[in-house]
Order: C-alpha cells, then sequence, then structure tokens
C-alpha cells in the first residue's frame, strides 16, 4: 500500500480521505475548497489507478468498500508522515534541528565554551551538539576538512578558507609558585622572569601562542629556559605549584582552582585572543544561528 504507483498523486489521497471522513461528497467539497465534479472526478481517477473501488455510492449516502476502509487508515498515515517530514524540513531549514560539530582548545572550558553553549542551548535544544577538544591547529585542519562545522580556538590562524571573530581578548600573566620572590610583588616585568625555568603549553599543542611568549620573552631581552612543555594549562598549574617553574597564561586561567600559585599582572600590557572560527562558504543554518549566538554575548566577552 505504501508503494504507489507513480500517477497516484498526493492531492488524490487528501481528496479521499476528506469524501471517506465525511461520507459525503458535497460536505468533502467544501472542506477542500473545490467544487464536486471536480472532487468525483478525482475519486474516480484514483479508483481506476487502483483497479477496484474505494466507495459504495448511492443517490442517499456514501459507504466505504472493506478496500477503502483499509486504504483510509493507510492514507492517513501517509498524510500525517508528508507533514511531519515539511514540519520538520521547515525547524531544519530554520536551524532549529540538526547537529554541530564544534572544536575547543582546552582553555575554554574554564568558562568561555561553557556560556557559549548554555546561550545555544536556551535558543535551540533541539540541536545536537558534538563537541571536541583540539589544538587550534587541529582545529584549522578539522575545519578545512569539515570534520567540525565551528572552532574555538585561540589567534593566530592562517587558512584562506576560514573566517574568524574575536570573542576574548585577556591579558598575559605570569604564574608563579605562591612562596617566590617575585610572589610579594603586585605586578612584575616580563624581564624579571629571564633567568626562570619556565613551563609553557608545547608548541605543537598551541604553536601560535607558544609563539607569543618566545616573542614577548625575546623583546624583554631573553629566551626563555624551557624546562617542561606540557598539554594543558591546568598541568602547567599544577607544575607551577610544586615549584618546577615558572610561566605565562592567559588571564582566564585564574579559573583553574588550585593552591600553590599566585597569580601576577606583567606590568607590560600584552593581550591574547580567542575567535570563533568557521568556513567562509559555510551554507548551514545551525552554524548561522550559533555564530549569532556568540555576536549577541561577545559584547559581555572581550
Amino acid at each position: 500500500m505504501r508503494e504507489m504507483e507513480e500517477a497516484m498523486e498526493l492531492r488524490h489521497l487528501r481528496y479521499f480521505v476528506a469524501v471517506a471522513e465525511e461520507l459525503h461528497f458535497g460536505r468533502a467539497a467544501a472542506r477542500l475548497m473545490i467544487v464536486q465534479p471536480s472532487l468525483s472526478q478525482q475519486i474516480q481517477q484514483l479508483e481506476d489507478e487502483l483497479g477496484f473501488p474505494l466507495l459504495k455510492r448511492t443517490k442517499r449516502s456514501v459507504e466505504l468498500t472493506d478496500a477503502g476502509k483499509v486504504f483510509l487508515v493507510e492514507a492517513q498515515q501517509i498524510l500525517a508522515q508528508v507533514q511531519e517530514a515539511k514540519r520538520a524540513a521547515r525547524r531544519a531549514n530554520l536551524g532549529e534541528v540538526g547537529r554541530l560539530a564544534i572544536g575547543y582548545i582546552s582553555s575554554s572550558t574554564y568558562d568561555l565554551l561553557p556560556m557559549m553553549l548554555r546561550a545555544y542551548r536556551d535558543y535551540f535544544p533541539a540541536v545536537e551538539v558534538i563537541l571536541r577538544e583540539l589544538t587550534t591547529q587541529e582545529q584549522v585542519r578539522a575545519l578545512e576538512a569539515n570534520v567540525i562545522q565551528v572552532g574555538l580556538l585561540r589567534l593566530p590562524i592562517n587558512s584562506p578558507l576560514l573566517n574568524a571573530e574575536v570573542v576574548r581578548r585577556e591579558p598575559i600573566v605570569s604564574v608563579l609558585p605562591e612562596k617566590h620572590p617575585l610572589a610579594a610583588q603586585e605586578q612584575i616585568a616580563v624581564s624579571q622572569l629571564a633567568n626562570e625555568p619556565f613551563v609553557l603549553q608545547s608548541r605543537q599543542r598551541g604553536a601560535g601562542y607558544y609563539l607569543q611568549l618566545m616573542r614577548l620573552c625575546l623583546a624583554s631581552g631573553f629566551s626563555p629556559n624551557v624546562v617542561q612543555e606540557v598539554t594543558e594549562m591546568h598541568t602547567i598549574v599544577s607544575l607551577v605549584a610544586a615549584g618546577i617553574g615558572v610561566s605565562l597564561v592567559p588571564l582566564s586561567t585564574r579559573n583553574i582552582r588550585s593552591q600553590g600559585v599566585v597569580y601576577r599582572e606583567l606590568t607590560e600590557t600584552i593581550l591574547t585572543e580567542t575567535a570563533v572560527a568557521w568556513r567562509h562558504d559555510v551554507d548551514s543554518a545551525v552554524v548561522e544561528n550559533f555564530l549569532a549566538v556568540v555576536k549577541e554575548i561577545a559584547p559581555n566577552l572581550l
């Protein structure tokens, strides 16, 4: 029954259902807003196509045949499915349903990513969000390959396929063991760290940020003595607390709760930028909606 002949159209089903539910051609024609002769003709075409009658007609009444009763149930289900398909397609077209794959750097989980996800879920709770923790360079490759649709990464990036919009600018600060001699100062200069051992995020994990720190140190007259490279910011904080060295981290890293460390502002104002990135040829209402939400809350993040 579900495999209808190509010649059978949805309008035939709608017309038949109307007649079957009303059991009156006049009322069914009025409901469909067509003239009765046209409705009778369409029902006859449907029966000719099937090769058997669906209705018993007399001058005084219209009744369903046994075949008509079965066909009515199937036709109603088909029409309901068509309506549901239309609603689902409409919601997908508006970006209200679907999937959104987001890449993110680990440091964004302290506050930035949760804020974005909460705001987005408030507007679009039916969209399935897939999260993937990736380095900035991994995100660039994943965006270029359409593995993820949006990236939350640290600038700079270099890809002709991608757009990026800054969502946070934050200063770089020093993190020191709490008993370090420089911990007594409210601010320190980068040059005061020249003779200190450094714990830094690996150049593979955060290539752009690593180079930014190298340039910052070189501008202050020294090349840092990196004794340990790690993958995550929280590991940096833990190793600093253990006395392995000092580090330079984004201000938001202070959200990591850890005993044994202090954060101190630098006398130099050096900013690092976190951005949302996406392919410039994106054609997805889901992505566009996410970007719109991010732009809405961005003024509270910068």
